[in-house]
């Protein structure tokens, strides 16, 4: 009778652990979902989350999970801007195979992601080893935030000299790709560093956070591939229910973000997302981390 009770009382904790370990990748699939596109930093909201909500996984697969989650948020731009990313056609026999407008800008991309993966590759773990801490995270909060309210009320005198995704050159994307090697900081944000550079050259909001969506693919699946080989290709059935919780969760809440950014910058700037950042990277700096 005894045995029986405690097998019962094994299966009740370990279906507990079970559910609790979904509820919170799901919420770090939706955290990972809306900051993967704002210009809040994605993985300093991710880095602060696992502060108080620890996935009970190595440090290793977590340190993976972070940056696979975030190829759910890719998917989702790739599946709503495919027909601007795609550089092929094959519907009308009447036009060329390979739509060379596309092409120039994918040219483009290459270019912009070239100093990003030379910074990374070089400097990706001694980043991770000591500036993966809640006070860094604070000070690149709170210091992006007043560039984005800076950079935009001096925006307010100016009149964009690139307006279309097509118009940026590749000086123009080489620059940006500069301003992206800021984003190795956690705390920066890869789509606020690019977006902030673009802005500060004269490019209209709307190609700013269009290259920045390009340039995400790439970037993305690339460090991906790195962190899976790093981890190993063997996961436990635990480790891949919550990849593939994490990633689709991540997928379904980028579209929905996505859509609203996309609105959003048509008509506002980005100073309430400099605001944003602010106010948390203070909030955090007063937080009594242990």
């Amino acid at each position: 009778m005894d045995s029986n009770k405690t097998i019962k009382a094994g299966g009740i904790i370990s279906m507990y652990s079970i559910v609790t370990e979904f509820f919170k990748v799901l919420f770090l699939g939706i955290v990972e979902g809306i900051t993967e596109w704002l210009p809040i930093s994605s993985t300093g909201h991710m880095l602060l989350v696992d502060q108080f909500l620890q996935l009970n996984a190595s440090e290793g697969f977590k340190e993976m999970f972070f940056v696979m989650i975030q190829l759910g948020a890719i998917l989702a731009v790739v599946l709503l801007f495919w027909d601007k990313m795609f550089p092929f056609q094959w519907r009308d026999s009447n036009r060329p195979f390979l739509i060379k407008e596309t092409f120039l800008i994918w040219i483009k991309v290459v270019i912009s992601c070239v100093p990003g993966a030379i910074v990374t590759i070089l400097f990706d773990d001694y980043i991770e080893a000591r500036f993966h801490t809640p006070g860094v995270i604070a000070a690149a909060l709170i210091f992006y935030g007043a560039a984005f309210v800076i950079i935009e009320n001096w925006n307010k005198e100016r009149t964009p000299s690139v307006r279309k995704l097509q118009d940026i050159s590749y000086r123009t994307a080489f620059i940006i790709g500069l301003f992206q090697v800021l984003s190795i900081v956690p705390g920066t944000s890869r789509s606020g560093a690019t977006i902030i550079g673009a802005l500060l050259i004269g490019v209209s909001r709307t190609a700013a956070a269009e290259f920045t969506f390009f340039m995400a693919v790439p970037v993305m699946f690339g460090l991906s591939a790195i962190k899976v080989l790093k981890f190993g290709l063997f996961f436990t059935g635990e480790e891949l229910f919550i990849l593939v919780t994490g990633m689709t969760v991540a997928f379904a809440v980028s579209i929905l973000v996505i859509k609203f950014l996309m609105s959003y910058i048509k008509k506002h700037d980005f100073k309430v997302f400099g605001w944003y950042r602010i106010i948390l990277g203070i909030l955090v700096l007063l937080w009594p981390f242990s």
